[in-house]
């Protein structure tokens, strides 16, 4: 598997400010990315707190603050 990039981050975040919130697999397949990929980027995402899990009848992630 290839290493999480500062421009897939940067990927992760533009299109989450597109949407209220998604599931890593729609992140995923919406950036054309392998979702371990994408699941590793959202971790590091979320421990710089950049953006945060939310839990609304299944795991989603969202913007901080959105």
């Amino acid at each position: 598997m290839a290493e999480v990039t500062d421009e897939l981050k940067e990927r992760v975040l533009k299109y989450l400010e597109g949407v209220p919130h998604a599931k890593n697999k729609e992140v995923a397949r919406a950036l054309g990315e392998e979702k371990g990929l994408v699941d590793k980027a959202i971790a590091d995402l979320a421990k710089s707190d950049r953006i945060e899990y939310v839990y609304l009848g299944a795991s989603f992630v969202k913007l901080k603050g959105k």
